[in-house]
C-alpha cells in the first residue's frame, strides 16, 4: 500500500511540476522534410543533416514545485555543428502546437545563416536579422513566438545576481533585437533555454555521436553478435587522453597465493565485448561525453587491421595505376592528384556455382529482358506511320487554334519500329569491409551484392546492352583498390561469373574516387546514353579524414562531375538510414532503397529497366 500511494504521488507531483505541454508536442520527424527545405532554401550547406539532440541540465532557477518533485532542469536545445544539426527530438514548449511547429521553422532558417564568432548572443540577434530579412513571411510568427517566449523566461528576480544579469540581458536583445553591452560574456549554459536561438560549436569533430565510432566501416560487420543499436540522438563529446593504465601493477603480496582462492569462486568476468543493454541511458543522463582511444574489443582489432595483402596472395593488378582528385570542402577546392587507384582482376579459386533459387530469379529476369529487346517499340511524331498519334494530333490542333505557324504535313503520326537502344551501363559496386555483416539469419551482405550482381550480369546479357561491372574498396587515399569484375569488351561467359562469385569484403569505402575512376571509364563510350548505377551499404568512410562530412561532400561533388559529363547517376543501396544523405548526394528521386536485402537482385533490375525507358 505504501509503494503505491508513493507511486501515485509521484506520478501527480511529476505531472504539476511539468513546465512543457504534451498535448501541443510536435516531433521532428514530423516536419524534418520542412526543415530541410527552409535550410537549403536559405543558403545552409548541403553536407549538413539534421538529427535529434540529447537533452543537458541547465542553469535555472526551479520553481518549488519542481524542487519537490526532484525534477532536473534539462532540455535538449538547438546546436549547429559543422556537419550536423541537432533539434529536439519533440518540442512542447508552447500551449499551442502550430507555435512548437513555426519554432522547428525558425530553427532551421536560423541554422541556414548562424555564423558562429564566439559570441552567443551578438550571433543569434545577427542570425535572426539575416532570417528577418530574407524570409519577410516568417516576421509574424517570429514575432508570435518572441511574445509567447518572453513570457516563459523566468523572472530576474528571484534568480541570484549572476544569473539575474545574463538573464536580462537575454531578456534585452530578444525584445530589442540588439545585443546589449557586454553580452559576449552570456554563455548557453548561465541561462535558461532560450528556444528561439543556436548553440554552435565549431570545434565538434564531425561524425562524434553516440553508437557510431569514428574507427570507420571496419568496426562494422565481422563479429558475430550484433552491436547494440543507438537511439539516434546527437550527444556532445570531447576528446580526452586515456591514462588509465599509466601505472604498472604493484603487488606487495606473494601472486601465487591468488590460486588458493581463485580456483574456488565463481566470478563472473565481465569483457569489454560484453554487450551494454543501458548504454543508451547512462548517456542520456550526461551532458557531455568523453571519448578516449582505449583498448579495443577482440574483433575490433581484428577488424582493424587490414594490412594490404602481399603481391603473391594479392590479385591481379591491371596496368600502373591511375591518380584522381578529391574535393576538400575545408578548402573549398580539388586537390589534384590525390587519390591513388589501381584496377585489378579478380583471381577466382573455384567456379562459382548459383544456387537454384538464383538461377530461376535469373533466367526469368533474362526472359523479360528477350521478350523486351524482341518487341516492337512505338515511334510518336512521326510525319507518316500506320496510324495516327492522338497526342500529336491535339497539341497540332491547339497550336493552330492559337495562331502559330504549322506546317503542311504535321508530324501526328506512329508507327512500330525495332527498339535499339544507344545505351550503356556501369555498375559500380561497394566492396568494403562491412558487407561482410549479416543481412539476414543466414546470408551476408556481401553475399546478397553477389547475387544481385550475377542476375544483373545475367539480365544485361540478354538485353545485349553494353555493360560494365566494377567494385571498389579503399585504404587510406594511397590505396583506392577497383576490381574489374567484367568491362565493356569482356564477354559474359563463364570466366567473367566466376569473378563475380570471388568477390570478397575488403577495407573501407572511398566512394568519391572511385565514382571519378567509374566516371571516365563510362564517358569514353561512344554510347549517346551512359548509365552509371551505384551498389552500396553505407556511407562513404576511410581511416583518414574521409568520414563525415568530408566523405559526403567529395562524393557530392564526384556526382557532381558525373552529370557534366553526360552520365546519368543512380544508387542503389540497403542501408536504412539512406534518406539521411543519399538525397544530398543523388537527388531525392536519384536514388532507391531496398528494404529487404534479398530482393536487391530483382530491385536492381527494376531500377535499370525503369532508367532505361526514361534514357
Amino acid at each position: 500500500m505504501e509503494e503505491w500511494v508513493g507511486f501515485q504521488w509521484h506520478r501527480f507531483i511529476d505531472k504539476v511540476a511539468r513546465r512543457d505541454h504534451p498535448e501541443a508536442e510536435v516531433c521532428l520527424g514530423d516536419v524534418q522534410r520542412s526543415i530541410g527545405m527552409l535550410f537549403r532554401a536559405g543558403g545552409g550547406a548541403h553536407g549538413v543533416r539534421v538529427a535529434p539532440g540529447s537533452e543537458r541540465t541547465h542553469r535555472s532557477h526551479r520553481r518549488w514545485l519542481e524542487r519537490v518533485a526532484g525534477r532536473v532542469d534539462r532540455a535538449a536545445t538547438a546546436r549547429l555543428e559543422p556537419d550536423v544539426l541537432s533539434l529536439p527530438a519533440q518540442l512542447s514548449v508552447f500551449t499551442e502546437r502550430s507555435l512548437n511547429r513555426s519554432l522547428y521553422l525558425w530553427l532551421a532558417a536560423m541554422a541556414a545563416v548562424h555564423d558562429n564568432s564566439g559570441d552567443w548572443v551578438a550571433d543569434n540577434v545577427r542570425a535572426t536579422q539575416s532570417v528577418l530579412a530574407m524570409f519577410p513571411g516568417l516576421r509574424g510568427q517570429y514575432q508570435e513566438l518572441r511574445q509567447a517566449h518572453l513570457a516563459l523566461r523566468p523572472d530576474p528576480s528571484k534568480l541570484s545576481r549572476q544569473q539575474a544579469s545574463a538573464e536580462l540581458t537575454v531578456q534585452e536583445a530578444l525584445r530589442t533585437g540588439v545585443a546589449p553591452v557586454g553580452a559576449g560574456s552570456v554563455n548557453a549554459e548561465d541561462v535558461a533555454p532560450v528556444w528561439l536561438w543556436l548553440e554552435s560549436s565549431e570545434a565538434a569533430h564531425p561524425g562524434m555521436a553516440f553508437g557510431q565510432p569514428r574507427g570507420g566501416e571496419g568496426e562494422q560487420g565481422t563479429s558475430e553478435t550484433n552491436p547494440s543499436q543507438g537511439d539516434g540522438k546527437r550527444r556532445r563529446a570531447r576528446r580526452v587522453k586515456d591514462e588509465r593504465d599509466k601505472a604498472p601493477l604493484m603487488m606487495f603480496f606473494r601472486a601465487e597465493s591468488i590460486l588458493s582462492w581463485g580456483e574456488f569462486v565463481k566470478v563472473n568476468r565481465a569483457s569489454d565485448e560484453d554487450p551494454n543493454d543501458n548504454a543508451s541511458q547512462v548517456a542520456n543522463d550526461m551532458d557531455e561525453l568523453s571519448v578516449a582511444s582505449g583498448d579495443a574489443t577482440t574483433a575490433g582489432s581484428v577488424r582493424f587491421d587490414l594490412d594490404l595483402p602481399s603481391a603473391a596472395a594479392d590479385d591481379l593488378p591491371l596496368g600502373p595505376g591511375q591518380r584522381f582528385p578529391e574535393w576538400n570542402w575545408k578548402q573549398g577546392r580539388l586537390l589534384p592528384d590525390h587519390c591513388a587507384i589501381q584496377e585489378l582482376r579478380s583471381l577466382p579459386s573455384e567456379p562459382f556455382n548459383p544456387s537454384l533459387a538464383l538461377r530461376t530469379t535469373a533466367r526469368r529476369v533474362r526472359r523479360r529482358m528477350e521478350v523486351l529487346r524482341a518487341a516492337p517499340q512505338w515511334l510518336r511524331h512521326q510525319a507518316d506511320g500506320d496510324e495516327l498519334d492522338l497526342d500529336a494530333v491535339v497539341h497540332h490542333e491547339v497550336a493552330r487554334m492559337g495562331g502559330e505557324v504549322v506546317t503542311a504535313s504535321p508530324s501526328v503520326y506512329r508507327r512500330q519500329s525495332k527498339e535499339q537502344r544507344d545505351l550503356a551501363t556501369l555498375l559500380l559496386a561497394d566492396l568494403s569491409l562491412s558487407t561482410d555483416a549479416y543481412a539476414s539469419q543466414t546470408q551476408r551482405v556481401i553475399d546478397v551484392i553477389r547475387d544481385g550482381l550475377y542476375v544483373f550480369g545475367e539480365s544485361l546479357h540478354a538485353a545485349g546492352d553494353p555493360f560494365s561491372v566494377l567494385g571498389f574498396s579503399s585504404v587510406r587515399r594511397q590505396n583506392v583498390r577497383v576490381h574489374r569484375i567484367k568491362g565493356f569488351d569482356d564477354r559474359w561467359d563463364s570466366a567473367t561469373r566466376d569473378r563475380v562469385g570471388a568477390i570478397k569484403p575488403g577495407y573501407y569505402t572511398r566512394m568519391g574516387a572511385a565514382i571519378r575512376f567509374a566516371s571516365a571509364q563510362l564517358s569514353k563510350r561512344p554510347e549517346r546514353q551512359k548509365l552509371l548505377l551505384v551498389l552500396t551499404d553505407g556511407k562513404p568512410n576511410d581511416l583518414d579524414v574521409y568520414e563525415g562530412r568530408y566523405g559526403l561532400e567529395d562524393t557530392r561533388h564526384a556526382i557532381l562531375e558525373a552529370r557534366t559529363q553526360g552520365l546519368t547517376p543512380f544508387c542503389i543501396t540497403i542501408d536504412e538510414t539512406a534518406n539521411d544523405y543519399l538525397p544530398m548526394l543523388f537527388g531525392h528521386n536519384g536514388y532507391a532503397l531496398v528494404r529487404q536485402p534479398q530482393d536487391l537482385a530483382q530491385r536492381l533490375t527494376q531500377a535499370y529497366l525503369q532508367l532505361r525507358r526514361q534514357t
